[in-house]
């Protein structure tokens, strides 16, 4: 039964949840390398990804080669490294299972949003986070604009049949922030992730976690 007074979570994916930095370097390095441009750091790829995979690609590729034509036919070559090694590196970030037995327990809805390809979301989803029921896992879709675009976060909203200001939107970056904002959620910044606290403050965020337990007082659960 649809309860619209009770609280609701939204996570973002990558870098809130999973930590999928490693697989994504070192998916897009891989194509860099066959094409022969120069490769990046660990470190730079937390400010490539975020925006969807389109959006990686054209950040790592040199600024001469961020055409539409080149930037297409790495993007398909990095689909298929990152669909070789996604599994690879990535795991949940500590503290992550416990917030989810938590909130699991005390019947809050969980759901999930990501920039990441959809089906790569749910694949992610079905083998890394197999534990817990997340009512809806919705990603990237040519139906569906990206986030910062609250349509996805909306389209949650209506299906769950609980009003945005109920939610609580856990995410890593700006995007993730201004998404919550403009979908009238919570915004609820993380520190684990792949960007600053001076970002997520200044895209919005009203919560700010150290780590994930820190989540529960702001649900009232122990």
């Amino acid at each position: 039964m649809k309860d619209p007074s009770r609280p609701a979570v939204v996570f973002d994916l990558d870098g809130t949840l999973l930590d999928t930095l490693d697989d994504l370097a070192d998916s897009m390095n891989a194509v860099l390398a066959r094409f022969g441009h120069p490769l990046h750091e660990r470190e730079a790829y937390k400010y490539f990804v975020g925006d969807g995979m389109d959006k990686l690609v054209e950040r790592a590729l040199p600024p001469s080669e961020r055409n539409p034509s080149v930037i297409s036919h790495c993007l398909k070559a990095m689909q298929e490294e990152y669909g070789l090694r996604w599994n690879r590196k990535t795991r949940p970030y500590p503290g992550i299972p416990e917030l989810l037995d938590a909130l699991s327990g005390g019947g809050i809805p969980l759901t999930i949003l990501s920039n990441k390809p959809h089906e790569a979301t749910v694949a992610a989803v079905a083998e890394l986070l197999p534990r817990w029921e997340f009512r809806i896992v919705l990603g990237a879709k040519p139906s569906l604009p990206k986030k910062p675009d609250p349509a996805g976060a909306l389209v949650i909203a209506q299906a769950l049949g609980i009003p945005p200001e109920r939610f609580y939107y856990l995410g890593d970056t700006g995007t993730d922030m201004q998404t919550a904002v403009r979908a009238g959620m919570t915004p609820v910044g993380v520190l684990w992730g792949f960007r600053t606290e001076e970002e997520l403050k200044d895209n919005g965020a009203s919560i700010i976690l150290q780590r994930p337990a820190d989540l529960l007082s702001y649900l009232s659960l122990p």
